[in-house]
């Protein structure tokens, strides 16, 4: 192991290597040497025709980070990862580089459930032959429906579908990892890795140890060296035998708009009065309501979007007042336990954490059915009640950790606004003023790309689900939609049915309106399950 510049360190990557790195949008990038990578491409043209491995989105639409340093013709070849990041960028309005790959069919694309891009390090780390599961099948990974291939020029099937022991099962055979590039906090003179000043830790353990079973090299970014011997055993995540270089970068920002805050990794603690507050509009309202199916002492894990919101607004409640926090089990896909899951592009990270778990081991207990709870995002609905959040419109972002969320959970929230593309809703004396309805309606006919099947989930693993929009509820049952809600200033006809490319299968009769005060523009506390 030697401490080497960002440059040294990716100089002999060869052409025709697989790369791979991980980072949660923000979130333990090692965004030094990956703009290292890119850089010696621009500059001498070499290493082409990399398959870069990403097990989630990594970097940004914040100005160039992350993936899209390497999203570049010629460098990528191929990419297989757990999530896009597409949002276009607020400064320059663009959006990132990799997604013009992806659209034009420049690249390999493909984009496995989290779930499985975690997992399958494991198996790659002790040579298993592939990885088995039944999350998914059915799905846009399934290889009946595309077998998460996001790009024409993507065409080896890279998901198998099986049957093993009387079971249909998705099958991803494992294949070398050349280089792993990860990020730790310190490192100390014989290359020992620790995360003390990070708000997550995701699969750095997991992309190490496939590396150096496929005999290839880790390279390490971190914030500073510490002396050996000065750490604790039990402190060091990664031993030093495993990591052959050394990136210094002492300016490494923690995540997008954070250069460092310890209250996302250590005991101290931020105000909950000081956490940023959701605007009033729809979102909130959207919010506001999931927030009442959240109960006390059961593991609640939050997608990005809408949900994400949820523990802000219950925050904003005063609901955590007197050390009532203590009694809501938060989460997301990454691993930060407890405290208060945080939205935008701080998401992904929990404010006042408990616990950090490793992300191979978060997926453990996601798939083992530990969060019982799970509030989602939607992008569409459609009538055979398919969920899609992964391939739409001009957006590409994959499932993430969706799909097996969505799978092993009890009891789901899907959440969002009823139409997209120009909505203006505001709230006003406690009612809902569509002001400019949406484009888009998100309730269609056929879903674009199957990420979960809803009603199949109810009738085959006895779930229950809602969809909480700004305008309406539905409570899914396996027969189809049921209307169960409706907001305070809304016409059940122009504004809800007229807008959905199918029907209800029934409307509650009487139909009861949202309360009044999800629609206030300061929020008070509500009634939340116990």
């Amino acid at each position: 192991m030697k401490i080497v510049d960002a440059a040294e360190a990716v100089a002999s990557i060869p052409d025709g290597a697989t790369v791979a790195s991980v980072g949660v949008i923000g979130w333990i990038t090692p965004d030094k040497v990956l703009k290292a990578l890119g850089d010696r491409f621009r500059a001498t043209s070499h290493p082409r025709d990399l398959t870069f491995y990403f097990p989630c989105g990594t970097g940004d639409a914040q100005g160039v980070k992350g993936m899209d340093h390497v999203a570049q013709e010629g460098l990528m070849k191929r990419i297989v990862t757990g999530s896009y990041i597409n949002p276009v960028d607020p400064v320059t309005g663009r959006r990132p580089e990799l997604m013009r790959l992806v659209r034009e069919n420049r690249i390999e694309a493909y984009s496995w459930p989290i779930g499985a891009s975690m997992h399958w390090l494991r198996e790659v780390a002790r040579k298993s032959p592939g990885y088995m599961t039944r999350v998914g099948v059915g799905t846009y990974i399934d290889p009946d429906h595309g077998g998460g291939k996001f790009t024409a020029k993507a065409e080896e099937d890279l998901v198998r579908k099986i049957e093993f022991d009387g079971e249909t099962l998705l099958y991803y055979p494992t294949w070398p990892l050349d280089v792993a590039i990860v990020r730790a906090s310190s490192a100390d003179a014989h290359g020992n890795l620790s995360f003390e000043d990070e708000a997550l830790v995701s699969s750095n353990l997991g992309l190490v140890l496939a590396a150096k079973a496929s005999g290839g090299r880790v390279i390490a970014q971190v914030r500073r060296i510490l002396p050996a011997g000065e750490r604790p055993a039990s402190g060091v995540a990664i031993p030093g035998m495993f990591v052959d270089a050394l990136v210094v970068d002492p300016a490494m920002m923690m995540t997008t708009e954070t250069p460092f805050d310890p209250a996302y990794f250590s005991g101290v603690r931020r105000p909950l009065c000081d956490l940023p507050r959701p605007a009033p509009g729809p979102d909130k309202v959207i919010a506001a309501r999931a927030a009442r199916e959240v109960r006390k002492r059961e593991l609640s894990i939050f997608g990005f979007g809408a949900a994400a919101d949820i523990p802000l607004v219950m925050a904003e409640q005063g609901l955590f007042d007197d050390g009532a926090l203590a009694d809501y089990y938060f989460t997301t896909e990454h691993g930060s336990y407890g405290g208060v899951v945080m939205s935008g592009w701080q998401f992904s990270a929990n404010i006042n954490p408990d616990a950090i778990m490793d992300g191979l081991y978060q997926f453990d207990a996601i798939d083992g059915g530990l969060c019982r709870f799970a509030a989602l995002a939607f992008a569409e609905f459609d009538s055979t009640g398919v969920v899609n959040v992964s391939r739409f419109g001009n957006a590409n972002p994959g499932a993430g950790g969706f799909i097996d969320i969505a799978h092993n959970a009890r009891r789901l929230v899907f959440t969002g606004t009823f139409t997209t593309g120009g909505l203006d809703a505001r709230v006003e004396d406690g009612a809902l003023r569509i002001i400019r309805d949406g484009r888009v309606s998100k309730f269609v006919e056929t879903a674009e790309s199957i990420t979960y099947r809803v009603f199949e989930g109810l009738a085959e693993r006895g779930q229950s689900a809602l969809v909480v929009t700004e305008r309406a509820v539905f409570e899914a049952t396996p027969e189809g939609l049921v209307l169960t809600e409706v907001a305070p200033g809304v016409d059940v006809r122009s504004h809800i049915l007229d807008r959905m490319a199918f029907a209800p299968v029934a409307i509650r009769d009487p139909l009861p309106l949202m309360d009044a005060s999800l629609f206030a523009t300061e929020m008070h506390p509500l009634d939340i399950a116990v």
